[in-house]
């Protein structure tokens, strides 16, 4: 099987943005296809990742939408929602699309629209995604986070501090990135005195609400070099899930979604945790960061918390992690936020990352939706 190249990758300005999901997806698959010098009357599949574009906005058959702003008529198109991984999942889909023989050239778009709606409504739509019974009793992700961040930090006597560090670095992280939603350093102590959201958990520990998109261009890696020279290949991927009512886990601290899907990923590429140069994690609350860290093999289990405490994983320590600014700078515009991850660690790869830039040749995107329901991971790799 030949394996699959990404020949195009793109990123919108991610925030409160004055367009809607259609503008969005649009900007992102121009960009796109500009970046790989590619007419959109070429493409064979055109996937769009996104969660819930009907319930923020009450728009639906986006991909056809796309593929008429685009000029991409003739191309099959679909939509790939997999709750917060829908991004993930959407690289998935497209890697196979290629893989498979289907289609010599997909390009994938991400994207979501929630700035519009209130807090509490995005809370509610998001937290749709958990099981009717602990829906019905009020359960969203933010009370999961903080009941977990609670039994960790007290299971593995690890500091509230260490989850503040996550922040810290990933602030820092995020003003030189230039699509963030918040490009503003912060410390600790901001961290540690912001409102509480869900004990142990404050206000910084989470991402924002954002609107954007992101957009990847795949096709053979035989035939990448006719495109581009700067192009990278996913040489593992791997998706899995977990089950759906999370207090039935043997071990809430343990997400098996990313521990199966980290090792189809692994085996697929024949790399091991140790040959990742760089990493980009799904850090929606602080403590997914270090429990991603110790279940795709990173670290052993409860020592994951040392990672930003200790430097390990700033952008000039042992691996680097979210080199973009993690969801937690950047944003997370839910059907984006996978393609946003993959779209870094390409930059990463191939070496045009600008002043994120860090010495990398294999990189790892692991995109968690939910409380680790539903995962994807990808191991992306500089061409040879």
């Amino acid at each position: 099987m030949d394996r699959v190249a990404v020949i195009g990758a793109s990123m919108t300005q991610f925030g409160q943005r004055n367009a809607w999901v259609r503008e969005l997806l649009a900007e992102a698959g121009e960009a796109c296809l500009d970046d790989a010098g590619v007419a959109a009357d070429e493409l064979d599949h055109l996937y769009v990742s996104n969660m819930a574009s009907g319930e923020f906005e009450g728009q639906t058959g986006i991909p056809n939408a796309l593929a008429h702003d685009l000029g991409a008529i003739g191309a099959y198109t679909q939509r790939v929602d997999q709750t917060s991984a829908s991004g993930g999942a959407g690289v998935y889909a497209a890697w196979q699309s290629v893989a498979s023989g289907a289609s010599e050239l997909t390009m994938l778009v991400g994207g979501e629209k929630m700035t519009h709606r209130s807090t509490a409504d995005a809370t509610d739509v998001i937290a749709s995604l958990t099981h009717p019974v602990e829906y019905k009793h009020g359960v969203t992700l933010p009370s999961f986070a903080g009941m977990t961040a609670r039994h960790y930090l007290e299971t593995y006597d690890a500091p509230r501090e260490s989850l503040a560090s996550v922040a810290v670095k990933n602030h820092r992280n995020g003003v030189d990135n230039p699509h963030a939603q918040f490009r503003k350093e912060v410390d600790a102590e901001t961290v540690l005195e912001s409102p509480i959201v869900a004990d142990p958990l404050r206000l910084y520990d989470f991402c924002p609400i954002t609107d954007g998109s992101a957009a990847l261009l795949f096709c053979p890696e035989s035939v990448a070099a006719e495109y581009t020279d700067d192009y990278s290949v996913v040489s593992g991927i791997g998706g899995a899930t977990d089950t759906h009512v999370v207090h039935e886990r043997d071990d809430p601290t343990v997400m098996g979604g990313v521990v199966d899907s980290a090792a189809d990923a692994y085996e697929m590429s024949g790399l091991t945790p140790d040959d990742v140069d760089v990493a980009e994690l799904h850090d929606m609350f602080t403590i997914l960061e270090v429990l991603q860290l110790e279940d795709l093999g990173f670290f052993e289990k409860g020592e994951g918390w040392r990672a930003a405490d200790e430097g390990i994983t700033a952008r000039d320590g042992e691996l680097p992690v979210n080199t973009s600014g993690g969801l937690k700078s950047k944003g997370h515009p839910l059907g984006a936020s996978g393609v946003a991850q993959v779209y870094e660690i390409h930059r990463q790869v191939t070496g045009d990352a600008g002043d994120r830039q860090v010495a990398a040749d294999v990189g790892l995107a692991c995109n968690v939706g939910g409380f680790g329901n539903c995962v994807t991971t990808t191991v992306v790799e500089a061409a040879e």
